[in-house]
């Protein structure tokens, strides 16, 4: 009986050391608007020195905590790694190129389906069902997402494609860190990171910014990507997968909070009402599922 009730409370710790893992990641993606809005550049120079930032954060933590020996995990990504790696260094110029060609409503609208499209996906490779009342809390968070921005006809067929594109890639994602809990995290997120900067190479500015760009681009770059990327793989392994994908839902109505507080600018009733509503789906569904 004191093994099994130890066994549970492991359970229990484990559980809610990944939901603030995940709720971490989420915070730190939130402040992505923020950040390409205070620092005074183009996008591609934006993304070449938040990543720069961004890997040399994962390998000074990997040399501080492992030594040199920490080195050896980027051999041990394995094919699951290096498939986490791909999706990762495609998903997230195929959001940046959607918000260029379509609307950020149909982004948006788009992005809110990665719940269900997790669960689904989540069911199919690892036969992980979803309890009813994460199935609804997702449906209420894509209702929510629709009252925030609104249906919009603005939006292009190749923008909505690559919005549709990033958020399977998501949730491909989320089932792979969560299928695979030995990816090293920390070398999955700096090779991803790095990919990324040469992606963008041929068009970012390569000098050094200015004092204060610069010094935006390294929060950006260490909060983003180290807090994001890496907390995130290390979360997602330790709770369902359609909960990761549920607490992932919170960035859309957390972002205008952070532009409120830093900028002053008031949200709109309806991004208010929308975002109460993902806000009350979500953690509704944690309640729920904590009682059981």
């Amino acid at each position: 009986m004191a093994t099994s009730a130890q066994g549970s409370a492991i359970v229990v710790t484990d559980r809610r050391l990944g939901l603030a893992m995940v709720f971490t990641s989420t915070l730190a993606w939130s402040t992505a608007g923020l950040f390409i809005r205070a620092a005074d550049t183009d996008l591609a120079t934006i993304i070449f020195w938040r990543g720069i930032f961004g890997v040399l954060g994962m390998l000074a933590v990997i040399l501080i905590f492992q030594g040199w020996r920490g080195l050896a995990s980027f051999l041990r990504l394995g094919r699951a790694g290096w498939a986490y790696v791909l999706i990762s260094a495609v998903t997230l110029p195929a959001y940046l190129a959607s918000l260029h060609l379509t609307s950020i409503a149909h982004v948006a609208i788009i992005y809110a389906t990665v719940p269900l499209m997790t669960a689904g996906l989540a069911w199919l490779v690892l036969r992980e069902s979803a309890p009813r009342s994460a199935i609804v809390a997702a449906i209420l968070a894509l209702i929510g997402a629709v009252i925030m921005v609104g249906l919009s006809d603005e939006g292009t067929m190749l923008g909505d494609v690559l919005a549709l594109a990033m958020t399977f890639g998501m949730a491909v994602l989320v089932v792979l860190a969560r299928r695979n809990p030995e990816i090293p995290a920390l070398a999955a997120g700096a090779v991803a990171t790095a990919l990324t900067v040469l992606a963008v190479l041929p068009w970012a500015a390569t000098a050094l910014p200015a004092t204060d760009t610069i010094i935006i681009l390294a929060i950006f770059g260490l909060s983003n990507s180290l807090l994001g990327f890496a907390v995130f793989i290390l979360g997602s392994r330790r709770i369902p997968a359609i909960e990761t994908a549920l607490i992932g839902a919170l960035e859309a109505p957390i972002a205008p909070i952070w532009v409120w507080l830093m900028f002053g600018e008031t949200p709109q009733p309806a991004t208010l009402l929308g975002g109460a509503i993902v806000f009350a789906a979500v953690f509704w569904h944690i309640f729920q599922s904590a009682r059981s």
